[in-house]
């Protein structure tokens, strides 16, 4: 592990407070919560509880959230769960949307849906990174589902997703579906389910893991209404949609991470934005490019890249200093080693490629400081200088 970690975006240190939770579940109280007796009972009780607390922290009712394995596996439900109660319902129209700067484990579902006969099209975004609300108004309106992330992974532009939600179910009937994968989004910005819901929004995704929780527990929290055919078969459990003996220690650490995730929100973010401005100026004091920077963004998230430096160059040099942050090839499609999510945004390959993301923690446990914020500047600056010094000898 790193001595200084950067990469809170891609997953975040287990809250110790969640650990304490959990233990108990992964010990002594093993037993299976579809068990009628007594500690059966005890460990559903804990599942219960761990919904409601979920709910809580998303203004939901605890009868709309779904346990999954995994944020991608909440998102794969959602979309292909929706598209298949669409043809058991026998509806005429195959048209379903995303963004162009989706998650692959929502960007995957909808190529893979693609390839047996739905037509599937990308919304596209502005040059910094967000869905204009003429975009959904665009879409055909046959289109039966679309999906927009909250907050982006890598640039963290926030998304307007009531204003484009409300956009989208305008004048359309009733058999569509606007879902939101909120995972980045959950313990960085205000999430009110209830409030979305109104709006127009279907069904968010959250993640443990990007909170303080464990790893293996997320949850689809969508409208009681909407028509769903599960991935899974088996027992029954999480309503029919997800069976599969719950993993309680990590249900039970999910619901003490969403807690903490949404107490003293306004505070945790107004801290993590100070560091956030405090990198950024030292940033473009260097020359650097701050990507979706004229965008709403997460506190936390900055995507930079100085022009002519490599940034996965960058990212494993400060590795040797034990910096740890994430390139913009690590977040993007992989073989052309450049963020998808850049190139959406018109931004020149060239740039692109030496994208660096840089997440500070802002959860309750694991929050950056600002000497640690110094310590990696004072690092980048060393390393820039000596790459700065080799290409002026080339």
């Amino acid at each position: 592990m790193a001595a200084h970690y950067f990469d809170h975006n891609a997953t975040t240190p287990l809250d110790p407070f969640v650990l304490e939770a959990m233990l108990p579940f992964m010990g002594a109280n093993f037993a299976n919560p579809s068990a009628t007796y007594t500690a059966g009972r005890e460990a559903r009780r804990a599942v219960e509880q761990a919904r409601e607390q979920v709910a809580a922290a998303l203004d939901a009712d605890p009868s709309e959230v779904i346990f999954t394995a995994s944020g991608s596996e909440a998102n794969n439900l959602l979309i292909r769960g929706f598209a298949d109660a669409l043809r058991t319902e026998g509806a005429a129209t195959t048209r379903l949307a995303c963004t162009q700067i989706e998650h692959p484990c929502v960007a995957e579902p909808l190529r893979a849906l693609a390839r047996s006969g739905w037509d599937v099209s990308e919304v596209a975004v502005n040059a910094s990174g967000v869905v204009e609300r003429s975009s959904m108004t665009a879409l055909p309106m046959d289109t039966c589902l679309v999906s927009v992330m909250s907050a982006n992974n890598e640039t963290g532009a926030l998304q307007p997703v009531a204003d484009l939600g409300a956009a989208f179910k305008r004048d359309r009937h009733d058999m569509t579906c606007f879902h939101t994968d909120a995972v980045q989004a959950l313990g960085k910005h205000p999430l009110s389910f209830r409030k979305l819901n109104t709006a127009g929004v279907d069904a968010l995704t959250v993640s443990g893991h990007k909170i303080g929780g464990p790893k293996g527990a997320a949850a689809l929290v969508r409208d009681r209404q909407l028509p769903l055919i599960p991935l899974v078969y088996g027992g029954g459990q999480e309503q029919g949609l997800r069976s599969g003996t719950e993993n309680v220690a990590a249900i039970v650490g999910f619901g003490v991470a969403c807690t903490r995730a949404v107490a003293d929100l306004e505070m945790r973010t107004l801290q993590a934005h100070r560091l956030q401005q405090h990198l950024e100026a030292w940033l473009r004091s260097r020359g650097a490019v701050i990507f979706s920077a004229a965008a709403e963004r997460l506190p936390n998230t900055t995507f930079a890249a100085f022009p002519g430096i490599d940034g996965e160059t960058l990212v494993s040099l400060l590795d040797r200093q034990g910096m740890a942050i994430a390139s913009g090839a690590a977040c993007g499609s992989g073989k052309s080693g450049v963020s998808a999510v850049l190139l959406a945004m018109g931004v020149d390959p060239v740039l692109a490629k030496g994208a660096i993301r840089i997440s500070l923690g802002m959860m309750p446990y694991g929050a950056t400081s600002i000497e640690a914020v110094d310590r990696l500047i004072g690092q980048l600056d060393k390393v820039l200088s000596q790459l700065q010094r080799f290409a002026a000898v080339a």
